[in-house]
């Protein structure tokens, strides 16, 4: 089901260039769609004309079908969680009324936000403790987890996320990832985020929008983004980075080039680096949910073309070789 839609929408402010231009855009039900490009493409515009804060110039904008200028706005808001870099949690209150804030304006009854305040906090990585907090008390990615936690509490069927992870350090940022993806897999939300971090968008994306100057370069999954760009500049964007990004979030069990029934007892590989003769020899295996960075890294460590590829259990499943690398490309 399209959830979003654009038509043929541009932006324009009321002087220079148009910051959006013929855009369409269309997002699926389920979908994690990742808006990515440099800064002024029009990633945040885009956003905000979907939950109706920035109205288009030209064109029409649907959600669910409907025209969004035919929807109530609050009813519209309702509909979509906000996730902003700033978070912009109001400092007066507890982080159980930060969370229930949206419940607060419903006026739905105490117990009803005091059950979801504890789910959501929960569901954060958070303790029950914190809900009696302020925010000046909580560190930068505890407030993102709150704001995450608030932008679910009337349950929406759309999250929107500007650049919520720029502010944080990059060990706090790479954990929160983590959590945004158990978070989508976990409700089966549809997610639409802006970044212009490439690794972040294509760790966490199912879809990856590309743009430049208001206009879409390019839209597809991970593998056509970095592998089968279509404009010299989506090239010249994702560049290296997006190559190294896709290697060190693809499980090597993706690439398994011989599967267990055809998979012949490999001799055991001796380590070329180790000199000393009482060294014995190796079996080179990975676990099939390790990165594709580890087998190709265990492979020029021991200087082998391919490793075994093994399940959870420790039982081969097929073997990994650094020649199926080339398929990636097709």
């Amino acid at each position: 089901m399209t959830l979003i839609r654009f038509e043929d929408v541009g932006h324009f402010y009321k002087a220079g260039k148009p910051v959006i231009q013929h855009l369409n855009l269309s997002v699926e039900e389920g979908e994690f769609v990742v808006l990515i490009g440099p800064s002024g493409c029009g990633k945040t515009t885009i956003l905000k004309m979907m939950n109706g804060l920035i109205q288009p110039t030209s064109g029409r904008i649907f959600v669910k079908e409907k025209e969004i200028r035919e929807w109530d706005s609050i009813e519209l808001k309702r509909k979509m969680g906000y996730v902003i870099q700033q978070i912009g949690l109001f400092p007066h209150m507890s982080i159980e009324k930060n969370i229930v804030y949206s419940l607060d304006i419903q006026k739905a009854p105490a117990s009803v936000k005091r059950v979801r305040a504890l789910e959501l906090i929960n569901l954060v990585g958070l303790d029950e403790s914190y809900l009696a907090k302020y925010p000046k008390e909580l560190s930068g990615g505890q407030k993102q987890r709150v704001g995450i936690a608030r932008a679910l509490a009337a349950d929406p069927e759309i999250i929107l996320m500007d650049e919520p992870l720029d502010a944080v350090d990059q060990i706090t940022r790479k954990v929160l990832q983590d959590e945004i993806l158990r978070l989508y897999q976990t409700l089966h939300k549809t997610v639409v985020m802006v970044t212009h971090d490439i690794e972040e968008a294509i760790k966490l994306g199912t879809r990856i929008v590309v743009l430049r100057d208001g206009e879409i370069m390019q839209a597809g999954g991970r593998d056509e983004i970095v592998f089968r760009s279509k404009a010299g500049f989506v090239t010249d964007f994702m560049g290296n980075k997006g190559f190294l990004s896709y290697l060190n979030i693809t499980e090597i069990g993706n690439y398994v080039t011989i599967p267990a029934n055809e998979l012949q007892e490999n001799p055991l590989q001796e380590n070329p680096l180790q000199k000393s003769p009482l060294q014995e020899p190796v079996q080179l295996c990975v676990r099939s949910d390790e990165k594709l960075i580890v087998g190709i890294r265990m492979c020029l460590e021991y200087g082998v073309t391919r490793v075994c590829v093994q399940d959870e259990k420790g039982d081969k499943i097929g073997q990994f070789e650094l020649s199926s690398l080339s398929k990636l490309a097709f």
